[in-house]
């Protein structure tokens, strides 16, 4: 069983086939950068074609080849359609990545069924066609690696957010069913989830918002190479799931410990979900219809977000550390046994 699935399309062994959802933007759009950079071609799925131009574009100046498809990932024909499309033109797909999402800022009693049917069919719907897509062509050929992209948010509902929470918390389920199958099959498909902190992307320009304030992500914010560069690195080893920053993991742990008084931290979760002066009423939202702009990675939190994680980087060189560790203690223990032989003592 192959561990690294490879596409042996146009003779190109080494060059891994990538689809990416939500790749016009944000977290997607820096993925498009890293997997190209990573020497693979990338099937980029997203709503705004004039963006995946954009995004095929930078795959083609790292030498790569690049396919895209405009497409509602909330329609499932959409996805199958895309999955076909990707196959026709780069060969079959090694990593699925999916990333689509959309939110809604709001208290639960203001929002509308309409918008809570929207924001589950895409955050979590998207998911789920995009997996049954993926493992519809893997799961025949035994290889493949499907990549979700999730968030604290998952293990831990906060205020303001409740269609998005259900959503990642319904992916989690979802995921956990698909791999406890995938091991009954004795299948060599892997399934991983990155479970990601806050981020700098453009979505708090464009989610839809009835906050007072400006919406932001919940601070300490990351740069989106960030949860990028644990994607990557999540597609090529098999890790039921990936955290790539310290806070992430403390939400976690947290949450299991002491979730009711998470619960009444309600004021305090409102607030960082704020900042600066009072949002724009007359802004355009990217929930039903895409926002027309420039938009790539990064949002407008560049002056506060941290581009490294040091959670990541020993999450990526683990085990190269415990072996240092190993090593380390053998060393000691070799010093010591030196020292007591050159004071003429015997080892006990």
């Amino acid at each position: 069983m192959s561990i690294l699935p490879f596409s042996s399309n146009d003779g190109a062994a080494s060059r891994r086939v990538v689809v990416i959802t939500g790749a016009s933007a944000g977290v997607g759009r820096a993925c498009v950068r890293l997997f190209a950079d990573d020497g693979c071609d990338v099937g980029l799925l997203a709503r705004d074609g004039g963006r995946l131009e954009a995004a095929k574009r930078e795959v083609e100046a790292c030498g790569g080849r690049a396919s895209i498809f405009a497409g509602d990932v909330a329609d499932t024909q959409a996805v199958e359609d895309a999955a076909e499309h990707f196959e026709r033109e780069l060969g079959p797909i090694d990593v699925w990545v999916n990333n689509a999402m959309t939110s809604v800022f709001s208290p639960a009693l203001e929002m509308t069924p309409e918008e809570y049917r929207r924001v589950t069919e895409v955050t979590y719907l998207g998911y789920v066609y995009g997996t049954l897509a993926a493992l519809r062509r893997m799961a025949p050929r035994d290889r493949g690696t499907i990549v979700q992209v999730g968030s604290a948010l998952a293990y831990r509902g906060i205020p303001l957010q409740s269609a998005y929470c259900g959503a990642k918390h319904a992916i989690q389920g979802f995921t956990e069913s698909v791999r406890s199958e995938l091991y009954h099959d004795h299948s060599a498909v892997w399934i991983t989830s990155v479970q990601m902190p806050a981020l700098n992307t453009p979505q708090f320009s464009w989610v839809r918002s009835r906050l007072p304030r400006k919406a932001q992500p919940v601070p300490p914010i990351y740069q989106p190479e960030v949860a990028a560069r644990a994607i990557v690195w999540a597609s090529k080893h098999r890790r039921r799931e990936v955290v790539p920053a310290w806070s992430v993991l403390k939400v976690i742990v947290a949450n299991r410990i002491m979730p009711g008084v998470l619960d009444r931290l309600a004021a305090s979760a409102y607030e960082s979900q704020q900042y600066d002066g009072a949002a724009d009423p007359d802004r355009v939202d990217n929930l039903f219809e895409t926002v027309p702009g420039n938009y790539a990675a990064h949002g407008d939190f560049d002056a506060r977000a941290s581009d490294t994680s040091t959670l990541l980087v020993l999450e990526m060189h683990r085990n190269n550390i415990a072996v240092a560790g190993a090593v380390g203690v053998i060393g000691l223990a070799a010093a010591l046994l030196a020292r007591r032989a050159s004071c003429g003592e015997k080892p006990r």
